[in-house]
């Protein structure tokens, strides 16, 4: 019997990563099409399953092309007036703006991985990300800004660190916030530490 649940437990190992990523793509993918197709049913008599999505791509693709020319700046230098006046909206705004800045826009902030030292007598370090490009300087100490992730999440602690506590990590970032994220079970090469 004992064997007949160790066994299990191995199935249910192989497959729930898979099943739990079938099933989360599955309900983006729904949720996403559902957006659009529910309005192209009722109004043009449509039923063609990701055309919703199809649809809500090249309107994206159209947004950000009409971004990147000058018709934009009006409308984004009016939204910034209306955001400047309205403090709990700006809050919102600019946070959410800075995140998704930070992770997939322009000036990415999360591409440089590091391993900071915390604690000299325990030899304790941790690895975070270098998110400002000029040092804090309070008093004599150069101090550089590093965000670290939380395991299992994506929020965080800053740590501003003395620069000679910080050894750069050769990775790619996102196999570093891999390995933050999972807790330590993806593999990560520490030889790389210089």
């Amino acid at each position: 019997m004992k064997k007949l649940f160790t066994y299990f437990i191995q199935g249910l190992l192989l497959i729930a990563p898979l099943g739990l990523t079938v099933l989360i793509v599955y309900r983006i993918f729904m949720f996403t099409d559902g957006i659009l197709s529910t309005y192209l049913e009722e109004h043009f008599e449509i039923k063609t399953p990701g055309l919703g999505i199809l649809i809500l791509f090249i309107f994206l693709v159209l947004l950000g092309m009409i971004g990147e020319t000058i018709l934009a700046k009006p409308l984004k230098n009016l939204i910034n007036r209306i955001l400047q006046k309205t403090p709990f909206l700006k809050l919102i705004y600019s946070s959410i703006n800075d995140l998704f800045s930070a992770f997939i826009g322009k000036e990415r902030k999360f591409h440089r991985p590091v391993m900071m030292l915390l604690n000299k007598e325990n030899n304790l370090w941790k690895i975070g990300f270098v998110t400002q490009d000029l040092p804090i300087l309070i008093g004599e100490n150069q101090l550089i800004t590093v965000y670290c992730p939380f395991s299992y999440g994506f929020a965080g602690e800053i740590y501003f660190v003395p620069a000679a506590n910080i050894k750069p990590l050769e990775v790619p970032p996102s196999e570093a916030m891999k390995f933050i994220i999972s807790g330590g079970v993806s593999g990560i090469d520490f030889n790389t530490i210089q």
